[in-house]
């Protein structure tokens, strides 16, 4: 799959700004370029491959229905996330990252399950019946405070099959989860961090939002472009399944009518039957009569 991005989208974005050279981290000294004005400078020559490498990854892994969990807690990246996670139809973190969210899902399972139900009784109104203001504002604030750290998983239905990380020491915890599970690990890297534990790095500016939006809104269109295949599929079953249930339904309409057809031609000809009966026994020729012989003459005859 052919990937339409460029450096010049990068430089544009600022991906190629690094921390100050004081913050360094050495290990991502095979991506810097050079320094400006204490500043590091990212080399966007590495950057591009890695980038390009990640999307094809998780362009495989999302057209057999996999699950890339996008994950960005910062003050920075936290609505950008949720945007573009949204707008793709992958599950995110972007408020809190709870300890155990992975390591623990059963219980962050069962979390979600009381979310769903608080949700659903907020939504009908017959199940508030009987309940004070005071009691009805106590199951909103609960159904909140689970929102706010639970809704972006809500609908992932168990372990994602990727991770993606804007800032590995912001996001450390859900770093160290993932590897603890064997979850890979892909991260925009800035040349502050370590790039070790992550199995796909892309060398990157990690706290501007222009940035941010560019790694965030990539990812998402190429999950929008290979999950279409699904959807195609999914509608190429959908149809055939319709075709198939009127088929079904009009099988015993067929039969009925057929049998109809058949009731009516035996009427039919119990009808015709009858008819030619009745013609038959009009037409009958009816067998004369032979006079009765006259007893009289009879008589006389034997007198003689």
């Amino acid at each position: 799959m052919a990937f339409a991005i460029s450096m010049k989208q990068m430089l544009e974005a600022g991906v190629h700004f690094g921390h100050q050279k004081r913050f360094w981290n050495p290990k991502m000294a095979p991506f810097i370029y050079g320094e400006r004005e204490k500043l590091h400078i990212i080399n966007l020559e590495k950057t591009l491959p890695k980038f390009r490498e990640l999307l094809e990854t998780i362009a495989q892994l999302t057209s057999k229905r996999g699950k890339v969990l996008l994950v960005g807690t910062k003050h920075a990246a936290r609505e950008i996330i949720k945007e573009e996670a949204v707008r793709c139809g992958m599950p995110y973190v972007d408020n809190r990252w709870l300890g155990g969210m992975l390591t623990n899902y059963k219980t962050i399972r069962q979390s979600i399950k009381r979310l769903k139900e608080l949700e659903a009784m907020l939504l009908n109104p017959k199940a508030l019946t009987g309940k004070t203001k005071k009691e009805v504002l106590t199951i909103q604030r609960e159904k909140d405070k689970l929102a706010a750290n639970l809704e972006g998983i809500k609908s992932m239905g168990g372990l994602p099959d990727m991770l993606f990380v804007i800032d590995v020491k912001h996001e450390k915890t859900a770093i160290l989860e993932a590897k603890r599970l064997g979850i890979p690990v892909a991260a925009i890297v800035d040349t502050n961090a370590s790039p070790e534990d992550i199995d796909y790095v892309v060398p990157g500016n990690d706290d501007a939002m222009r940035a941010i939006r560019f790694y965030c809104k990539t990812i998402a269109d190429v999950i929008i472009e290979s999950r279409r295949s699904i959807i195609q599929e999914e509608a190429q079953k959908e149809k055939e399944r319709t075709e198939k249930s009127k088929s079904k339904a009009a099988k015993p309409t067929a039969e009925i009518k057929t049998a109809k057809k058949v009731t009516k031609k035996a009427v039919e000809a119990e009808v015709v039957v009858e008819e030619i009966t009745v013609v038959a026994a009009a037409v009958q020729p009816v067998e004369e009569k032979k006079p009765a012989p006259n007893k009289k003459k009879t008589a006389s005859k034997a007198s003689k």
